[in-house]
C-alpha cells in the first residue's frame, strides 16, 4: 500500500520536525518500506494500490510513556471537598487518597478493571496514540500487583494498540506496612515482581521516590532486583521535594526519571551523560496547583531529551488527552511546539526503549497518524481541538 499526497512530520531528515513536503510512505507488511518525496518513490511500487491523503500531515503514532491506567473507582468526591475547603488531612480521615484508590482496586474483578481501562485508553487511541505505557501500583500487595499487569496485559489485545507495561509495586506503603517500608519491600514489592516477571509481565521497573513514598535508599534493593533479572528502570523522581531521586535514577542508567520539578541543573548534567529521558508531566502539575516547574532550561542546555506524557491517574492528574498534554507542556513549562511534538514521539519511545516506532523511518513500525492540520505546531497551538483524520497502528487502520 502506498499512501501519496502528503506532508510527513517526523522522519529523520535534517529539517525542522523531521518534515519533508510532497511525500509519500509504502507500507508492507506492517512495516514501512519507504519514504521519502513522492517523486521519488521507487519504481517497483509504481503497480501498487495506493491512497491520496489529499495534502494532509503524517506523523509517527503518538506514543504516552507515562500512565496509571489500571485503577478501581476514581477520585471526583475528593477534588469537589478539595475545592469546597477540605484539607489532606481531612481528605485522609474520610478513608480518601491513595488508600481508597489502593481499595478499590484490590476490590475489582479483573473484567471491571479492564472495561474501565479501555474506556480510557479509548480517548488515547482517538487522538492518534500507537503506544501506551501502562503501571501497576495500586494494589500493594502481591495478588493485586499481578492483577493489575494482567489487566494492562490484556488491554493491548482488546486493542490496536502496544501496550508496555512497569511494575510500580514502589509506589506507596499499604495500612498493613505502616511505618515499615523495608518490610513492605522485603515481603511484598519483591516477591510481586518475581511472580510478575515469571508470568511475563513485566517491559520495565519504577519506583516512587519521595518523602511521602521512597528513599533513594529503600528502592536500590527493588533497582538491583530488576538488574538482577535484565529489566530497564524508571523512577518518579523529585517532584515534590529534592530527595536525590535523579542521581539514584542515572546511577542505574535508568531508560527516564519523570515529574523532575525540584531537579536541578546538576541532575539534568547526569541525566545527559546516563542518557535518561526526562518525563515532563504537566498534568499532575496543573491538578496538584504546584508552582515550581521543572527545569526546561536546564535540560535543554545539557541536551537531555524531553518526553510529555499524561500521567493518567485518578489522584493528581485524571487526563486521558496527549494532545492537551502537548499544550499544557508549552503554556505552563515555556517548551516550544517542537519539542511538545518529539515528546510524544521520538523521545517517548526513547523513554520506554523502544527504537521501532516515535520516528518514520524504513524498517519501523508502520505506527501513523494522519492530521487534518497544515503543520505540526497545530498539534500543541490548539485547546480542546482533535483534528485527527485517521489511525494507523501497524500498518492496519
Amino acid at each position: 500500500m502506498i499512501l501519496r499526497n502528503l506532508t510527513l512530520a517526523g522522519t529523520t531528515a535534517d529539517a525542522p520536525y523531521g518534515l519533508i513536503p510532497d511525500g509519500a510512505i509504502w507500507i508492507e507488511g506492517g512495516l514501512i518500506r519507504w519514504l521519502g518525496r513522492e517523486t521519488d518513490l521507487p519504481e517497483e511500487a509504481s503497480g501498487l494500490a495506493s491512497e491520496d491523503l489529499q495534502g494532509r500531515l503524517v506523523t509517527p503514532g503518538l506514543i504516552d510513556c507515562h500512565t496509571h491506567m489500571v485503577f478501581g473507582g476514581n477520585r471526583a468526591a475528593e477534588f469537589e471537598m478539595r475545592l469546597n475547603g477540605a484539607s489532606y488531612e481531612d481528605i485522609a480521615k474520610s478513608g480518601g487518597g491513595i488508600v481508597s484508590t489502593v481499595a478499590a482496586t484490590r476490590d475489582a474483578s479483573e473484567a471491571g478493571l479492564l472495561t474501565d481501562a479501555l474506556g480510557r485508553v479509548d480517548h488515547l487511541i482517538s487522538e492518534g496514540v500507537t503506544t501506551v505505557e501502562i503501571k501497576s501500583g495500586y494494589g500493594l500487595d502481591i495478588e493485586t500487583e499481578l492483577k493489575m499487569l494482567r489487566v494492562a496485559r490484556q488491554v493491548g489485545q482488546e486493542r490496536s494498540i502496544q501496550v508496555k507495561t512497569t511494575f510500580l509495586g514502589a509506589h506507596a506503603l499499604p495500612k498493613e506496612h505502616k511505618n515499615d517500608p523495608d518490610g513492605y519491600i522485603a515481603n511484598a514489592c519483591l516477591p510481586a515482581l518475581e511472580l510478575a516477571v515469571q508470568e511475563g509481565l513485566v517491559d520495565a521497573v519504577d519506583g516512587f521516590c519521595e518523602t511521602i513514598a521512597f528513599s533513594p535508599e529503600q528502592l536500590e534493593p527493588v533497582f538491583e532486583k530488576a538488574k538482577s533479572m535484565g529489566l530497564p528502570v524508571k523512577l518518579h523522581a523529585e517532584q515534590l521535594s529534592h530527595m536525590g531521586g535523579a542521581q539514584l535514577a542515572t546511577r542505574h542508567c535508568a531508560l527516564s526519571a519523570d515529574h523532575l520539578e525540584y531537579a536541578t541543573e546538576d541532575d539534568a548534567v547526569l541525566m545527559a551523560n546516563a542518557g535518561t529521558v526526562a518525563v515532563i508531566l504537566p498534568g499532575a502539575f496543573y491538578t496538584l496547583k504546584e508552582t515550581q516547574a521543572p527545569p526546561i532550561e536546564a535540560f535543554r542546555k545539557h541536551k537531555v531529551p524531553m518526553a510529555l506524557a499524561t500521567d493518567c491517574n485518578p489522584g493528581s492528574s485524571p487526563m486521558t488527552s496527549l494532545l492537551l498534554t502537548m499544550n499544557m507542556g508549552c503554556t505552563l513549562f515555556g517548551m516550544t511546539p517542537e519539542e511538545a511534538f518529539w515528546g510524544v514521539t521520538r523521545d517517548a519511545a526513547a523513554a520506554l526503549g523502544l527504537c521501532d516506532c516515535g520516528t518514520l523511518a524504513e524498517g519501523h513500525s508502520a505506527d501513523l497518524a494522519v492530521w487534518d492540520v497544515s503543520h505540526p505546531a497545530e498539534l500543541a497551538y490548539r485547546i480542546g481541538f482533535n483534528p485527527l483524520h485517521r489511525r494507523i497502528c501497524k500498518g492496519a487502520g
